[in-house]
């Protein structure tokens, strides 16, 4: 691997970091219920979801309730626990309709397979988000859309950021959340 390959390669966060990330997810998820972001995005049931960086889960677990048995849920994340946690959680519910991927860019997915990728909180943690980026547009399918939400970032720097790479191009805002298309 070359350096600028291995400056280029997100790692997952420490254990310990991790757990405190869930504490503070767990307090989030009690204040703003996941599934009010996700009414804003464009999934409806039987749609097809990647929720790319999904931490333990709330995202996918809420999007799980809207597809439906005819959706599915695709919970990407580059931890361990991340996946295990999204695992223990989808067991202890009785969920069906998510299925987990460990990765630190590349799903696996079919091109063209997927109806809406969630990106929520995560953009500004990415060391290559323009591969990431790719990656996405990739599996998205024609008239799919992107979701992203990063408080990290003004209203006009996500936009920019998504905007640049000339993947995707602005849809609408909802309140905190970005929808956007594949170019």
């Amino acid at each position: 691997m070359s350096i600028p390959e291995k400056l280029n390669k997100d790692e997952p966060m420490s254990k310990s970091h991790f757990k405190f990330m869930i504490k503070h997810f767990n307090k989030r998820d009690k204040d703003y219920p996941p599934l009010n972001k996700i009414r804003k995005t464009k999934i409806k049931e039987g749609s097809i979801v990647l929720d790319y960086g999904c931490g333990p889960g709330s995202y996918s677990i809420a999007a799980a309730q809207v597809v439906g048995d005819l959706g599915k849920v695709y919970a990407a994340d580059i931890h361990p626990l991340a996946i295990d946690e999204v695992k223990n959680r989808v067991r202890e519910k009785g969920i069906k309709n998510i299925e987990t991927i460990l990765t630190n860019r590349d799903t696996n997915l079919d091109e063209n397979s997927i109806d809406v990728v969630l990106l929520l909180d995560i953009y500004h943690h990415l060391s290559d988000p323009k591969s990431i980026l790719e990656e996405l547009y990739r599996v998205l399918k024609k008239e799919g859309s992107l979701s992203v939400d990063d408080h990290h970032f003004k209203d006009d720097e996500i936009i920019s950021k998504i905007t640049s790479t000339k993947l995707f191009k602005f849809s609408e805002k909802k309140e905190e959340l970005f929808n956007f298309k594949k170019v």
